[in-house]
């Protein structure tokens, strides 16, 4: 019998009968789609995440873990072993190229100030973290998927329907996490224009520690940062921008075009970029959401990260905001229940607040970027004349994002053992 479309369904783990309403597809395995597919296995759904590559292995570099992201991990068992990664000790801040303070901070002030510091760690790390929460069979890499029919929400005749290369899966909820290229967005909202240039573009490095230790920094020049962070397992999360046009590349390789823009500036980032592989290094264009989308689901299919809400990685929020809302969406989906109002519910809460940190990192990357030598001496000066007058200036830029809790009341089953010290705090709607 072939279903509505014309296509004969295949039989599948995913799709087969007997546990009605606890059917979920996630697709894209990285870190918002295996976040979410850990919440709502803890929840008692039967989930298969269905990932394109052919392996798990992440693209990118390290990730920038922010305490409102390590709250929401704690919801899905892993946070305590992401804070245990944490290498940053002592002072950190922005410099200026030249290698002056514009302001500091410590890591125990970022402690006091909002229960918890950052933690930088390789993406690998936290994808196996997240993928050890799973079945063993519940991620299929591989299994490029498209979102054929997003289903009706509020009836049960009307699952949600996911086409493989081997057939189509029926589902009671679908989470699109695949990315800033999101073909599910284009289908669930095709009148929107999606992500657009932000403006400048990144480049992301991972090299050995040089011999001469160095506090954490951001440095701002003119139209470029500069960032470098140690990690846990002594290596360094190097990353910069830089405001150029769209699709540029180096005509020899990126560590000649890095080395042209800030061979100069101060310790260490030559010796970064002399220890840096010309072939390992990651170049992007940024692009981002400037236009919110009317919502984050539609039918039974939710939107999840850089799908729903790309933004500028100028705040660090990216990542964090995927983990966010992978255990929102968990916490509003009850198995055996018509998913209709708990997705409202999602975009209720996550809409308003990713729009603002889209927002916000928008203005955060005009700032840093800035090209006119008269503009960039007054913001350097404005900077550094804050931090004199409150020395925390550097956190207080992240008042309203950082301080962010999950949901007050735990939904995780103990047996797989989540902590409930999250239940402290707000509500995750609050964005405070």
């Amino acid at each position: 019998m072939e279903n509505g479309n014309g296509t004969a369904p295949v039989h599948d783990p995913a799709s087969a009968p007997g546990e009605p309403g606890r059917r979920a597809l996630v697709v894209g395995a990285g870190i918002g789609g295996l976040t979410v597919a850990a919440g709502l296995a803890d929840r008692g759904w039967h989930v298969t995440v269905l990932e394109r590559s052919a392996s798990l292995e992440p693209v990118g570099a390290a990730i920038s873990l922010a305490p409102n992201g390590q709250r929401a991990l704690d919801r899905v068992g892993v946070g305590d072993a992401v804070r245990a990664l944490a290498a940053w000790q002592g002072s950190g801040g922005l410099r200026a190229p030249d290698g002056r303070w514009l302001a500091r901070t410590t890591s125990e002030e970022a402690g006091e100030r909002y229960g918890d510091s950052l933690v930088l760690l390789h993406r690998a790390t936290l994808i196996d973290l997240l993928r050890a929460r799973l079945p063993e069979d519940a991620v299929r890499t591989g299994s490029a998927a498209e979102v054929v029919d997003p289903g009706a929400a509020d009836d049960p005749r009307r699952p949600a329907r996911v086409r493989t290369a081997t057939g189509e899966l029926a589902a009671d909820l679908v989470v699109a996490a695949d990315g800033i290229g999101s073909a599910t967005r284009r289908r669930l909202f095709p009148g929107h224009p999606g992500p657009v240039y932000a403006g400048f573009t990144t480049w992301r490095l991972m090299v050995p520690a040089p011999a001469e230790p160095f506090p954490p920094h951001e440095t701002w020049g003119r139209g470029t940062i500069w960032g470098s962070q140690p990690l846990h397992d002594g290596t360094v999360y190097a990353y910069a921008a830089a405001a150029v046009p769209e699709g540029g590349r180096a005509a020899d390789d990126e560590r000649a075009e890095l080395l042209r823009r800030f061979g100069d500036w101060h310790h260490p980032v030559p010796a970064l970029l002399a220890a840096a592989d010309p072939h390992a290094i990651l170049r992007h264009d940024v692009r981002h959401m400037r236009r919110p989308l009317p919502a984050h689901h539609r039918g039974r299919v939710a939107l999840l990260g850089d799908a729903a809400h790309a933004m500028a990685p100028s705040l660090g929020q990216g990542g964090n905001q995927a983990i966010e809302d992978g255990v929102v969406l968990a916490h509003h989906l009850a198995p055996g229940t018509p998913p209709g109002p708990g997705l409202a519910a999602y975009s209720a809460d996550r809409l308003p607040r990713t729009s603002a940190v889209v927002a916000r990192a928008a203005k955060a990357g005009a700032l840093t970027t800035l090209r006119s030598p008269l503009a960039v001496r007054a913001r350097d000066a404005l900077v550094a004349t804050a931090s004199r007058l409150g020395p925390d200036l550097v956190l207080r830029s992240f008042a309203g994002i950082t301080d962010w809790r999950p949901p007050q009341r735990a939904y995780a089953a103990s047996a797989r053992g989540v902590r409930p010290e999250g239940d402290r705090g707000r509500d995750a709607g609050s964005g405070t």
